[in-house]
């Protein structure tokens, strides 16, 4: 485990780690992955395909900051927006479904959330980030409440994502 609030390239490198181990677990099981990003603005993506042969299972990334974008490209519900916000757990998993259908990928992950240092309220405070995750059919989601500066909530919701997928692999009884 890393300080979130360590140097950069510390996170990173934990971060690359996580990416390495999940990259195993796909090509293991000859799946392939998307991502779908808002607050973490491509990071995700960005880890992935730095770990070499990662063509191999990771398929594309869609970064969607804005709400049109999240409609647009992954076919989130306006009304969805509407009614639980762009930050809600509804919303991340109409992005990784969604990510599902615009892709050959077999299993997704979604980040949608707060980084701040602005934007918070009372009921959705700055590191409020829902995650969601999926395959083809199955869809989980939760809501997170990470802390300290933007890059840390940022880091920790990759991480979170990543982490999160692998264990999903790992527990998927398709492939064993």
């Amino acid at each position: 485990m890393v300080d979130f609030h360590s140097p950069a390239d510390a996170i990173q490198e934990y971060l690359e780690k996580i990416a390495a181990e999940l990259g195993d677990l796909l090509l293991q099981r000859g799946a392939r992955m998307v991502t779908a990003e808002s607050c973490t603005g491509g990071w995700a993506a960005q880890t992935l395909t730095a770990v070499p042969g990662s063509s191999a299972w990771f398929e594309r990334g869609f970064v969607v900051y804005a709400n049109e974008a999240k409609c647009e490209m992954l076919g989130v519900f306006p009304a969805t927006l509407e009614r639980e916000g762009s930050v809600s757990v509804a919303t991340a998993q109409e992005m990784a479904l969604g990510a599902l259908a615009a892709s050959r990928a077999g299993w997704s992950v979604a980040m949608t959330g707060i980084a701040g240092p602005g934007g918070g309220s009372a009921e959705k405070p700055v590191g409020t980030v829902c995650i969601a995750w999926a395959k083809r059919d199955y869809c989980d989601a939760a809501t997170f409440r990470f802390s300290g500066i933007r890059r840390a909530v940022r880091a920790q919701a990759v991480a979170a994502a990543l982490e999160g997928l692998a264990t999903r692999i790992r527990a998927d009884t398709y492939f064993t």
